[in-house]
Formats: C-alpha cells, structure tokens, sequence
C-alpha cells in the first residue's frame, strides 16, 4: 500500500526578497497569464536543511559537498590519531575512488576534492573511515558503506552520483516553487547610508542604493512518498518521526534573503495537510485565475479558493484523502481542524500506524 503526505500552506509575506534571481530581484513566475512571486524549491529545500540541524541527531544527517575526501579524512582521524595527515588524506581518496566517486587530482600538497558535489551521511563518512583503518581491500565494501545507511536528508530529497548511478538513491519528497495566489508587481526601496565620521558641513550621504522586493501570499506545496521512505530508511530512522519533522520544518522554516533588511518571518495563515494512497496532489489549480485583493486582503480570499477547489478536485478526478487535517478555520470544511502541535502528533500517530500495517 502507497501512503503519501500532501503539505499545502498559504502564508503571507511582508516586503521581502526571499529568493532572489541572477540580477538580486526577487524571483518571479508568469501562471494563469499574469506575473507572480516566487520562491524557487531549491531554496526552501535549503532552509529545510539548515533547520533539520535543530531537530536531527548528527548521525541522522549527511553533508553535501565537494570536501568529500576531509569528510572521510576526519573520520579516520577520530579513529586513529596516529595516522599523519597527509596519509589520512590519501587513503580517504583512494577508499572513495573505490567505491565509485570521481575525485580530482590536485597538487601533492592539496587535499583532493570530488568531481561534483556528493551528498555523503556522516554515518557513511565513519563506515568508509573504519574500513580503512581495518586494512580493507575489497572495493565491493567500499561501494557497500557508501550505499548503506542513508541520512534521513538524502532519503527525502535524494542522491545523484553522475560518475557511479548505483549510488543513487531516489527522492522520497518533493517541494513546489511556491507562488503567489495574486498578481504581483515589484517595487524598490531607495535607501541611503549615511557617514558617521563625515564633516559637519557635509549633508551628502555616504552611500546610495536600491533594493527589489515585493509583498504576497504565498501558496507552497510539498508531499512525501512514507512508503518509499520507510523502505529507505528500514533499520536506520523511524519514518513516522520523519515525516513529523518534515511536516513541521517546511511548514516553519523561511529562506534566509534579505531577512535582516526586511525582517519578513512570518507563521502561515493556513495549512491543510492530507494522506492518500493513490497519488500526490497538487492544488495550485485553486490559483490559476489570480486571487483579487479585497476588503479582507488576499489570505482570507485564498483560503476559500483553496477549499473550493480541493472539493473540485476530489469530487471529479481524485477519491477524498484517506485523512485531513487542518490549522485555520475556513478550512475546517474540508479537513480536522487542530493545532500545529495536535496536527503533528496526529499525523506522526497515523503514519506509525499504517507503516506498521504495511
């Protein structure tokens, strides 16, 4: 049996610049004929991982970087300190290209790097590490610790090894862009800055500059596959509590741009989270013709959209989610209004159960 959790949130945003694209403007997307804001998926993923952080033991973890090598290097370090470290450096390369990753050669003195960025779990990082402080030879057990114990990070959002695909694993999550429910139009703010230590007859500002930015509610979306997650993460990490920490961190978390110029943290004004056994489903149907602003602002409108639809969608395509749950009331037509804590512990409750049954 298939279970997968939908995450729909709807959040307003104050002047902000969250995400910006190559120029420093805050990113856009043109949906149903007319410009909206933007938050691109990699950058909530990214905010996602950095609060993982708070709520994941270290070992639960993993590290995606091009310093592969001194990843391994440390390990074998903390295992035997008498190893110099040039040697350490060495075997940690060599163990890798063993089990499959491209590394760079670079000079004597410089500690090699992979081809491309890896996503490595620290557990995988000390298993490799052991090996090589036990004399192993046998580039299967290499290849072997680097497939085995993935960190909860490359079980949701997945792993690409371009140079050995047997090291993939596939992603059991997925993120939306997150996009506007209305029409946007952006704005800047002029802004100057002044000297402290400039002369008294001196009025000029010591310096002048714009930035982009620009005002929404969003709509986001992400689900997770727990089937494939449980599968995945069997023997290593419980995927109810998984799943719990995931609802919660993308619910909570915010991309980092700007947010000292803007101070844009916000809770959302409304979140409807479901479980099927069919398929993952989007609702950003709900929004294809712009929300207008009223009397009551965009979040209010939204919400009703979002309702609407959802009964749109399950009445002629999609059979109703196995549950629902919800935080808002306008919601509450369509799903169990709760808390967030309540909603949480529910949810972890429900998967715990069904994954058991599986």
């Amino acid at each position: 049996m298939s279970i997968y959790v939908d995450i729909h949130v709807l959040q307003t945003v104050p002047p902000s610049c969250v995400n910006r694209d190559d120029t420093g403007s805050p990113k856009t997307a043109v949906y149903g004929g007319t410009t909206r804001a933007r938050v691109s998926s990699q950058a909530w993923k990214h905010a996602m991982r950095g609060d993982f952080r708070k709520m994941f033991a270290t070992e639960e973890l993993g590290v995606r970087s091009l310093k592969v090598v001194s990843l391994v290097a440390d390990e074998i370090a903390a295992i035997d300190s008498t190893i110099s470290e040039k040697t350490r450096n060495k075997k940690a390369a060599e163990a890798l290209k063993a089990a499959g990753i491209s590394i760079k050669s670079t000079k004597d003195d410089d500690i090699e790097k992979a081809d491309a960025l890896f996503f490595m779990s620290n557990k995988q990082a000390k298993e490799i590490a052991k090996l090589v402080c036990d004399g192993e030879e046998d580039k299967n057990a290499y290849k072997k610790a680097l497939k085995d114990n993935p960190s909860v990070d490359i079980a949701l959002f997945g792993r690409m090894a371009a140079s050995d695909p047997t090291l993939n694993y596939d992603a059991a999550a997925q993120v939306a862009h997150a996009i506007s429910t209305h029409t946007i139009q952006n704005e800047y703010d002029y802004f100057t800055a002044v000297d402290d230590l400039q002369d008294d007859d001196n009025a000029g500002a010591g310096h002048l500059g714009t930035v982009e930015f620009n005002s929404s509610t969003l709509y986001r979306y992400a689900n997770v596959n727990v089937s494939e997650l449980a599968k995945t993460l069997d023997g290593v990490s419980d995927a109810a509590d998984v799943v719990r920490k995931y609802v919660e961190t993308f619910v909570l978390s915010m991309p980092t741009g700007k947010e000292n110029t803007f101070a844009n943290r916000t809770f959302p004004d409304a979140v409807y989270v479901t479980v099927r056994n069919d398929q993952p489903v989007n609702l950003c149907g709900a929004f294809e013709r712009p929300v207008r602003a009223s009397e009551e602002g965009y979040a209010a409108e939204s919400e009703n959209r979002l309702v609407e639809y959802a009964k749109k969608v399950y009445d002629n395509f999609a059979a109703k989610p196995e549950v629902s749950f919800c935080v808002g009331d306008k919601l509450s037509e369509i799903a169990e209004k709760k808390s967030f804590p309540e909603l949480l512990d529910t949810l972890a409750m429900y998967i715990s159960e069904q994954t058991g049954k599986a």
